[in-house]
């Protein structure tokens, strides 16, 4: 028995047809990135396919698939008593490497032989991110983006959650860069994902929207700590259907940003290395009194000297001219219960 290709728009039009998706390559390019709901069974691990590398460029093309041979048939006698022993006849695997090529066609090969319907993905991961990159070209602007918008700890985020939990659809786009978008916007312990990640997450939300009913995003600049917006979606969030501009008073905002960045009042330390750099936008003199404020715990006055010294200014100068309508929106407090009334106000 042997398996067939089968190319990205097929799988992506029925993907249920397969109980299990085989991503072959090494651990490190796995991690970078992958197709949703994949599994990593590596046919070579990360030094295997260095050293085969080496010995492409360095000796020959030959040598090269000698030895790559043998450690992969090692690596698929070890895979197949570790997964595949108990699958049962009727089991069905997509698998891919990088282009769909040896690594994805020595396994799939295999696998046939042994009686599974197999497919390999033809093009391997470079077709879906080529896929990827097309349709975030195109996608967003399918949607009808209602953007929030408003000043630094106005709620948009919290609001965002409640529009979820009333069943509206949403894009949290820093939920999926995990930053939240600010100098103070990384998460301590939590890593951003790459890129290619970053954007794959973007591209499976939206796959999943429908066309008909709105979609709810908060506005954001191109980058969200060090990930980028694609084009297009940058793009549908600056010229959206409808702005939904939140207000909310300062001392409201200075208790949500109290609950939102504990970890700051918990390390100020950390606060005041972010702090320095501000340095060259607010000068030495005002970033150290606010790293003075910050290491006497005095909260109540550093929060409302940030939001209105640096990031009410700095909103004010970022915002842009836009025929879509804007509706205000005041909130009292960031608290569930005002959130939850919001959230049905828009949707009503």
């Amino acid at each position: 028995m042997s398996f067939s290709p089968i190319q990205v728009p097929d799988w992506l039009a029925q993907p249920a047809q397969f109980d299990t998706v085989i991503d072959v390559r090494s651990p490190a390019e796995f991690a970078e990135d992958h197709l949703p709901g994949a599994v990593n069974w590596p046919v070579l691990d990360d030094a295997e396919r260095a050293h085969v590398g080496t010995v492409y460029t360095q000796v020959s093309t030959f040598e090269a698939r000698k030895q790559g041979a043998a450690l992969v048939s090692r690596r698929i006698a070890d895979t197949l008593e570790r997964h595949v022993a108990d699958k049962p006849k009727d089991w069905r695997p997509l698998v891919y490497c990088w282009r769909g090529g040896q690594r994805s066609g020595s396994l799939s090969l295999v696998l046939a032989q042994i009686g599974f319907r197999t497919r390999q993905l033809q093009g391997g991961y470079k077709a879906f991110r080529a896929q990827v990159r097309d349709d975030l070209a195109t996608l967003p602007g399918r949607f009808q983006w209602q953007v929030l918008r408003g000043r630094t700890g106005s709620g948009k985020t919290r609001l965002l959650a409640a529009l979820a939990q009333e069943g509206a659809q949403v894009l949290d786009l820093e939920a999926l860069a995990a930053h939240r978008g600010s100098v103070l916007g990384g998460l301590p312990g939590v890593a951003q994902p790459g890129q290619k990640q970053f954007e794959g997450q973007i591209w499976q939300r939206l796959q999943g929207f429908d066309p008909l009913r709105p979609v709810f995003v908060e506005a954001e600049s191109r980058r969200i700590g060090a990930r980028q917006l694609p084009d297009g979606v940058l793009a549908a969030l600056q010229a959206p259907a409808g702005w939904v501009e939140l207000q909310m008073d300062i001392p409201a905002r200075t208790e949500l940003l109290l609950d939102e960045y504990r970890f700051f009042t918990a390390e100020p330390e950390a606060l005041c290395e972010r702090l320095a750099e501000l340095n060259s936008l607010r000068g030495n003199a005002t970033v150290a009194r606010w790293q003075s404020l910050a290491r006497a715990g005095d909260w109540s006055q550093l929060l409302p000297e940030l939001l209105d010294q640096h990031y009410d200014p700095l909103y004010d100068r970022q915002q842009r001219r836009s025929s879509a309508p804007v509706r205000e929106m005041l909130l009292a407090s960031g608290q569930p219960d005002a959130l939850q009334a919001a959230a049905r106000s828009l949707l009503a």
